[in-house]
């Protein structure tokens, strides 16, 4: 059997080694890489690194390097085609056939390739020459400098249909129709498919010339003209300009998604050169793979007019199901009509970069996307958005990045149309005349006084949130390695509910693979027996992470949600009692407002705990069962 340069590239390119590693050897992130114990050699400090977007591993301490093939024949110790198989299985492509063709397909492939370089000098001879005045004045017109036509590799296709047909002829009809430069029709000869077109050529992340993009000169259509696809191009796979993006990402870790050709050349042109563009289509499931492998969080800069911010919207929803802790999208909204490309050269590199400042996370686009979708004066208007938003949330399939994305529908739902109580409203999304909008406002933080602290050593934690809090970590033990970091703040409960949450998290400490039975066990034995199975008896509890049964997704969601306010309680009392003291000190308006603003924060505290025991009915509604 034989295996093409090109099927194993590709296959390189669909294996996570990340993933592949991580199976087997315990992996963190280190800045764009991951690190571990080298699996070859002992080693207590970790020496061994993962790089995903080149494809490799290497350890400092033995040198043992290589990529996905090779560690499947030096780790797992298969045999070389073995290894390929079970990661082709794995990446859902299908072996070559084993038969002598497949050499004739790679050396056909190569011949393609020398093909598609030769058209792109000749496109390039193109445009300097007399034909192609025409072809240099657009490139003027539109703001490129001779250095960027040079360096993108921009030509000219002459208005004919058969001069690149004649100049490449030596690749024979045939290979020059399976490479898309010529374009074939029953009972005629074939002829160019590109003419009068300004030359863009298309890159692989190797640099080589794999397509072309085509703009007609002066009116016609369609505008813009690519490649079809063929054995080198698949355009739902490749990202224009990958090929100069990708070390320029590395560099300033960000990388922006635009719409066309122009506005990436146009970027580039103003000193920013991570810039990628989709090839005519709507951005898809590989793109953004290849995306999160250059970075965590990709930025959208989609045009200002509705088409623009329609595609961003269709990306954000294609993105859901992939997000993964850590790995997002961020959106910069352009101004209304206007591009990158024409962005950058009205106001300079400048205005861009403060567009980008501004950037939206994917999660205030999805929300600002569903909350302007439709009218909300009635409770059925308000129950379809918390429906709608609910559906977003459960197209999550990572369950962590779900359940967070469902507390966070809910809290801003909650925020929008809460009623007040006890005279107080709890805060809302409509902006203020002195705040900016979508910032919530934040009272001053002062230093605490010793009153204030006195309140906060006092335990003031509401008792029986926390006995519910305790009962759902051991319910749900893996839970608590989430929050190892908050939950210290919890040990102010005193007496014996204290000493067990102490207890919980010192056991989840030594061993992060617990379930609940062995967890009361090892409870059992340090005297908590008693305590431990009461709290597993909590089922009277209004709270869904105190249940046997139930929803698992919605118990953590609700759990998370639970230690949230547990956390936020003292804090909130301590900065009152302050606020309150201060007040009684000296009374002035700005001491007035800012108690008047943590009285609201409590109120909005106590409204969330309340909306801990909502119906079951509430919960679907935010998809914590399927329709």
């Amino acid at each position: 059997m034989s295996l093409s340069p090109a099927f194993l590239d590709e296959l390189r390119a669909r294996t996570s080694l990340s993933a592949l590693v991580g199976k087997t050897v315990k992996l963190t992130k280190a800045g764009r890489e991951y690190k571990g114990c080298c699996p070859f050699h002992n080693e207590k400090t970790p020496s061994f690194y993962v790089n995903d977007e080149k494809g490799f591993y290497h350890c400092f301490g033995c040198s043992a390097h290589g990529d996905a093939i090779r560690w499947m024949t030096d780790q797992r110790g298969l045999p070389f085609i073995d290894a390929v198989k079970e990661l082709a299985a794995a990446a859902g492509m299908e072996m070559p056939a084993p038969d002598p063709r497949a050499a004739q397909k790679a050396e056909r492939q190569k011949g393609l390739h020398d093909a598609m370089a030769e058209a792109q000098a000749w496109f390039v001879s193109q445009l300097s020459g007399i034909s192609g005045g025409e072809a240099r004045t657009l490139t003027e017109r539109r703001g490129l400098s001779s250095l960027t036509v040079r360096d993108f590799g921009i030509g000219f296709a002459p208005d004919a249909r058969g001069k690149l047909r004649t100049a490449l002829k030596e690749y024979g009809d045939p290979a020059l129709v399976e490479a898309g430069l010529l374009i074939s029709v029953e009972g005629k000869e074939p002829y160019d498919r590109f003419r009068g077109r300004l030359m863009i050529p298309i890159r692989d992340q190797r640099g080589r010339v794999i397509a072309f993009g085509g703009r007609v000169i002066g009116d016609g259509e369609p505008k813009y003209l690519n490649s079809p696809d063929t054995p080198l191009f698949d355009k739902g796979r490749t990202l224009y300009n990958i090929d100069r993006a990708a070390p320029a990402a590395r560099k300033t870790n960000r990388v922006f998604v635009v719409e066309g050709y122009m506005d990436v050349i146009a970027l580039a042109q103003a000193g920013i050169a991570e810039s990628v563009a989709p090839l005519g289509t709507a951005l898809t499931e590989h793109q953004l793979e290849r995306l999160w492998r250059m970075v965590d969080v990709p930025t959208l800069c989609f045009d200002g007019d509705s088409a623009g911010q329609k595609a961003a919207i269709r990306a954000a929803h294609r993105a859901l199901p992939m997000l993964a802790p850590g790995r997002s999208l961020a959106f910069v909204t352009l101004p209304d009509g206007q591009d990158p490309d024409d962005l950058v050269k009205a106001r300079g590199a400048g205005a861009f970069e403060a567009l980008v400042r501004e950037a939206e996370p994917l999660v205030d686009r999805l929300w600002k996307h569903e909350f302007a979708a439709e009218p909300l004066a009635t409770p059925e208007q308000r129950a379809g958005l918390k429906r709608r938003l609910g559906e977003l949330a459960q197209a999550i399939a990572d369950p962590s990045v779900r359940a967070e994305y469902q507390n966070e529908f809910r809290h801003r739902f909650d925020e929008a149309f809460a009623r007040p109580r006890n005279g107080f409203a709890p805060r809302g999304f409509a902006p203020r005349a002195d705040r900016r909008p979508g910032q919530r406002w934040t009272p001053p933080p002062p230093p605490i006084t010793e009153d204030a602290k006195a309140v906060r050593a006092a335990g003031s934690i509401d008792r029986v949130l926390a006995k519910a809090v305790l009962a759902g970590l051991i319910r749900h033990p893996a839970e608590i390695a989430r929050h190892m970091e908050v939950l210290g703040s919890l040990r102010l409960v005193d007496g014996a509910l204290g000493r067990l949450f102490e207890a919980v998290v010192d056991v989840a400490l030594e061993d992060r693979a617990l379930d609940s039975g062995r967890l009361v066990t090892i409870l059992a034995r340090s005297g908590f027996e008693a305590v431990a199975s009461d709290l597993l008896r909590a089922d009277t509890m209004p709270y869904s992470f105190t249940q046997r049964t139930g929803d698992e997704h919605r118990a953590r969601a609700d759990l998370d949600e639970a230690i949230a306010i547990l956390v936020a309680g003292p804090e909130v009392e301590a900065a009152l009692a302050d606020a309150t003291s201060a007040m009684q000190a000296r009374f002035t308006d700005e001491a007035f407002e800012r108690q008047v603003a943590l009285v609201k924060e409590k109120q909005a505290l106590e409204l969330r705990l309340a909306n801990l025991v909502q119906s079951n009915e509430d919960a679907r509604a935010f998809g914590a069962e399927d329709d």
